[in-house]
């Protein structure tokens, strides 16, 4: 199980922000494009520079190295990177199950990154963030690039995977009736200063 903690968070000229996502909990986050919303992801999992203090349970982020922080903390981006030729290379041995109901058999872990198409690298992305079995999920539009049908299993792998491990979820996204699916409240991102929220 896992509770995400923020306290007092500032990034750029961003903050400062303070909320808690409890474990086993969903929490949606949206506003207009540009006004940081990924920035603040990336604050959470010490990607960027940023002040202030996050918490998985009672663990802060500065307590633990950063590779340690990454196993706790999973970022899906919504454009993954990727550093080695191959799948297979990026992952720790993924469930064939979930392999398949992304619709990939277990020979994409073969596959040349270089050839793979944007909807393909966001549903592998997925699988490499869940290979680390995470406390927390930072999702960034994670089904953005897909068609209805992925989308639909990608959130119920979510949802699978937040009930069965206790996982606390921020996800961004512009589809707010996602979000009414998903959450039970959600903040929007008014300004570089505001984070309203909203209960559902």
């Amino acid at each position: 199980m896992g509770k995400l903690v923020v306290e007092e968070l500032r990034f750029r000229k961003h903050g400062p922000f303070s909320f808690l996502v409890n474990a086993g909990e969903c929490v949606g986050l949206t506003g207009p494009s540009g006004i940081g919303k990924t920035l603040m992801l990336r604050a959470i999992i010490d990607l960027d520079p940023h002040e202030g203090k996050v918490f998985v349970d009672d663990i802060e982020c500065n307590s633990v190295s950063a590779p340690e922080w990454r196993k706790m903390v999973g970022m899906l981006q919504a454009e993954t990177q990727w550093w080695h030729d191959t799948v297979g290379e990026h992952m720790n041995n993924p469930p064939p199950e979930l392999l398949q109901r992304l619709g990939f058999d277990q020979d994409v872990l073969n596959w040349e990154v270089r050839r793979l198409s944007t909807g393909e690298k966001q549903r592998l992305g997925l699988v490499r963030v869940l290979c680390n079995f995470p406390k927390v999920l930072l999702l960034d539009e994670p089904t953005a690039s897909l068609d209805v049908c992925n989308a639909e299993e990608v959130e119920k792998i979510i949802k699978e995977y937040m009930a069965a491990n206790g996982a606390a979820v921020l996800w961004v996204a512009h589809d707010l009736d996602q979000l009414k699916r998903l959450c039970g409240r959600y903040f929007v991102m008014e300004s570089e200063k505001e984070l309203r929220e909203i209960k559902l």
